[in-house]
């Protein structure tokens, strides 16, 4: 029998890398996406292929339709029929009050995080519904506990971008449940990633927690694990949720 297929958009680096080599662990195949850094995207096929793994990295920006639309056909072609999405990719920008943002920044933040997570979910819904002539599958959203928490004086674009997509995955999870998708998120708290770093305070999950209940940072392998849950067949009865891996947070 041919094992499932994930596709991790953003799955160079971080949450996305972890999340690429446990589906791989457990015997599916996996694609995933990469912006820019291609060492990165060869480091972590390296890393699956030393486990006898079947990794494919393909370069996408996600918030540029016409290159959403070549990964998924180049997916199409090069692997075959999708099982889940995760759609993982997205960034923030240096820490600043919302007075001190403009609107290029606002449509950079958005463009990631928002319409490249809506594009990504298009094309699988048009892959994996019952209605096209798909089998069904899943959609896990990677957003963040920033989208309750807010961030202010940090990044509230990033934090307003993460509660749009709940608001998606609630909505889609409900339009497609009787279609074989099930649709739902996981809201990371404070992981050690180097998107701390990318926010300008790479000291950022140590400077801030002690106001964990559990006092320490997570790691990329801990939401790694709950993302591969929502994605698997274990969670065949869960879909519209949103998951918080915030150790209390």
């Amino acid at each position: 029998m041919t094992q499932p297929l994930m596709l991790v958009t953003g799955g160079s680096r971080g949450i996305g890398a972890a999340t690429v080599l446990l589906a791989a662990a457990h015997g599916w195949r996996v694609a995933f996406s990469y912006k820019t850094n291609i060492e990165a995207a060869n480091a972590i096929v390296a890393k699956a292929k030393s486990i006898d793994a079947e990794v494919v990295a393909f370069q996408a920006d996600v918030s540029n339709v016409s290159e959403v639309m070549q990964l998924f056909e180049a997916v199409d072609q090069k692997l075959g029929t999708l099982s889940a999405l995760i759609n993982n990719a997205g960034m923030l920008e240096q820490q600043m009050r919302l007075d001190q943002m403009d609107l290029d920044r606002w449509q950079r933040v958005f463009s990631a995080n928002v319409f490249g997570s809506f594009l990504c979910a298009k094309q699988a819904v048009l892959r994996m519904s019952t209605k096209y002539g798909g089998k069904g599958g899943a959609i896990v959203n990677v957003s963040s506990a920033a989208s309750r928490l807010g961030s202010p004086n940090e990044f509230i674009d990033y934090a307003a971008a993460k509660g749009a997509v709940d608001s998606m995955t609630i909505g889609l999870a409900k339009e497609v449940a009787a279609e074989g998708i099930r649709v739902n998120a996981v809201r990371p708290g404070l992981i050690y990633t180097d998107i701390h770093a990318s926010a300008g305070d790479p000291g950022r999950v140590d400077r801030v927690k002690a106001g964990v209940p559990m006092q320490r940072g997570g790691t990329a392998a801990e939401v790694a694990e709950a993302i591969f849950w929502l994605a698997s067949d274990q969670s065949s009865y869960v879909t519209g949720t949103l998951m918080d891996v915030t150790g209390g947070r």
